[in-house]
């Protein structure tokens, strides 16, 4: 899509100089600092006073280490996280003050970064020829928060080098010379780093073949804003870009077309969102030439984000996404504005007055804070609203999303997927489906629990969170789904209407080849207003020894009756609860048992509280052959 056109001689014709490129005020611009929105400006010069005369924690190697020798990725990631955070707000209160005062405490924390013998975490040591453990600093390598370290870097360098200068030159001299060695030079002589797409792509840990995932924009969206900042070099400079640009197409070219982000709408922030990043850094550095907001791919990859919000901070949730999630207001609401879709400004603008409500002004990292901050002002300015599309059909990742009234969290929701089994981040979830009612979560995907050395290793799939039977789907003879591309859904039908709408796929090649399925054909119907039905339609080669159906609930599960379930609301984290809502279903047909999942997971427990439950239906006299509906409503 982008390098066809925009060839090393194009950008060398295209690309603003260093001189040039302006894209925001540097410190010495007072004017258009004390225009940021009054609580923006207090919440970081609040953050910066605090850290005044800061104590930069170490890093030391022991705490690197706890990743290869426990799995835990954590501890490092607080304290390394922390340093950066710290710096970020530091550089943008001394933009903002400009009085010098946390001038020293920058450069401090500057030197101490500079001085880390990696800039990124130790979960990432697997790109390293010696592997997991401390890092090789003869073999420079590039994940995620290697880039998200030089970014912060670069803007420092763009918005401050003066004020560092009068510090001392040997400030920013420091940070180029590190910058060169440990980023600029691998990238330029390397294109094996997986996430790049430009050689094999095959990804280091699984082995598989697969196209590139959110690292590919995000890390894009860093090494386009370093090359552009701290490359001194033209012809350097311009050769960055190029290989940028060859990059991300890597990205673009094989996205579906529907914009669909299998990852889900959380990673979207780091996916299509990062993408935007790219392509806001090449149309400013090129004065406007690279502009591709008016193809329809770009288009719906930026609308991915409101067709899967469910209510309010609730949104789909499939594979490790996480299903409470407050999408970034600049970038929905600038993505909207750049290509012309009322629907994302206005999810931008109540994501902005969600922060108004809470007073939680942190805008992310410094490379999505500076476009954020001088946008903020037009996005509160503007009505919020929750776009709520009552269909949604995503043909490529074969998702839909039906409600009962556009606009309205009041009533049913329902959302299934079919795909494939070796989607970025995925479970093994092929026919899964959540319901909400009122807006509130009733049948559920778990989601994920904090990243361990095991969540991204050979072993994933033996965490349960990944497994078929914590999942709204059926198992038999304790067989589940597997992981790969070729474990997938087949022949998905899809249609609506003002009374509903229904989705059905085939969902038999999930499981393994030689498991005894002959055919699974899994129909979601929605009747607005009405109910939600899941029937299943299976045959067997031979009479399965046991058959069960799943169903994940964070409700209070009551059994009022054989055949029916009295899902009532339980509280998940505080000012939320659950939903009330009717399962129904044959009662000669299944037996039912329940089980409290307890949750004391740090992250799973900030979407679910302290548990959640698992309801299983098992089948009293298994089939060779049959149906079974269990059907969901709001009231009995």
């Amino acid at each position: 899509m982008l390098s066809d056109t925009w060839t090393s001689e194009a950008l060398s014709k295209a690309l603003l100089s260093q001189d040039d490129w302006h894209p925001f005020p540097k410190a010495s611009e007072p004017d258009r600092w004390n225009a940021i929105p009054e609580p923006i400006r207090q919440a970081y010069t609040d953050r910066a006073a605090a850290a005044l005369n800061h104590d930069w924690p170490a890093l030391p190697a022991t705490l690197f280490l706890e990743f290869a020798r426990n799995g835990n990725r954590r501890n490092y990631e607080r304290v390394s996280f922390g340093r950066r955070t710290t710096l970020g707000d530091l550089i943008i209160a001394e933009c903002i003050e400009n009085d010098g005062r946390y001038l020293d405490d920058i450069v401090n924390g500057i030197w101490a970064i500079c001085e880390e013998s990696f800039w990124g975490i130790p979960a990432c040591m697997y790109m390293q020829k010696h592997g997991p453990g401390l890092p090789d600093i003869e073999d420079p390598v590039i994940p995620l928060f290697v880039a998200e370290t030089v970014l912060l870097l670069s803007w420092a360098v763009y918005l401050l080098k003066p004020q560092l200068d009068a510090v001392s030159p040997l400030v920013v001299d420091r940070i180029t010379v590190e910058t060169d060695r440990r980023v600029l030079q691998p990238l330029r002589d390397r294109e094996d780093f997986w996430w790049m797409g430009l050689g094999e792509n095959v990804h280091p840990i699984t082995g598989r073949k697969r196209r590139v995932n959110n690292w590919n924009p995000w890390i894009i969206s860093n090494w386009l804003t370093t090359a552009l900042i701290l490359e001194t070099d033209a012809d350097a400079r311009v050769e960055h870009i190029a290989k940028c640009v060859r990059s991300l197409d890597q990205f673009v070219d094989p996205y579906p077309n529907d914009g669909g982000c299998d990852e889900g709408p959380s990673y979207w922030g780091r996916a299509g969102a990062s993408l935007f990043d790219c392509l806001e850094l090449l149309h400013s550095a090129t004065d406007g030439a690279i502009n591709i907001y008016d193809d329809p791919k770009i288009q719906e990859i930026g609308r991915f984000v409101y067709r899967a919000q469910i209510a309010d901070r609730y949104f789909v949730n499939f594979a490790d996404a996480s299903a409470l999630v407050l999408p970034s207001a600049a970038i929905t609401y600038l993505y909207g504005k750049r290509i012309g879709d009322e629907n994302l400004m206005d999810l931008g603008a109540w994501a902005a007055d969600q922060k108004r409500t809470t007073q939680n002004w942190s805008l992310d990292s410094i490379g999505r804070a500076l476009p954020a901050m001088f946008a903020y002002q037009e996005i509160l300015n503007r009505p919020p609203r929750q776009p709520l599309p009552r269909d949604v059909w995503l043909p490529d990742i074969e998702v839909f999303v039906s409600r009962d009234t556009a606009g309205s969290s009041d009533g049913l929701f329902v959302t299934a997927k079919g795909g494939h089994n070796e989607e970025s981040h995925n479970h093994n979830d092929i026919g899964t489906f959540s319901v909400y009612v009122d807006g509130l979560p009733l049948l559920v995907d778990a989601g994920v629990e904090t990243y361990t050395a095991k969540t991204f290793g050979p072993d994933r799939y033996d965490i349960w969170t990944m497994q078929t039977a914590y999942h709204n789907l059926p198992i038999f003879n304790s067989v589940q789904q597997l992981p790969g591309e070729e474990y997938r859904a087949a022949d998905a039908t899809y249609s609506t209407n003002d009374e509903g709408t229904q989705f059905s796929t085939d969902i038999k090649s999930a499981y393994p080849a030689d498991c005894g399925l002959r055919a699974w054909r899994r129909a979601v119907e929605h009747k607005r207003g009405i109910e939600i039905t899941v029937q299943d339609n299976y045959t067997f080669d031979a009479t399965p020894a046991d058959l069960q159906w799943h169903l994940m609930t964070p409700s209070n599960v009551d059994v009022r009756e054989a055949g029916v379930l009295h899902l009532t609301p339980a509280e998940t984290i505080e000012n939320h609860l659950s939903a009330e809502g009717w399962v129904q279903f044959d009662p000669d047909a299944v037996d039912v048992s329940q089980e409290e999942i307890e949750i004391s997971d740090e992250r799973m427990s900030a979407f679910w509280g302290a548990r959640l439950i698992r309801i299983t239906l098992t089948a009293r006299s298994p089939r060779k052959q049959g149906t079974f509906k269990i059907r969901i409503s709001k009231e009995r």
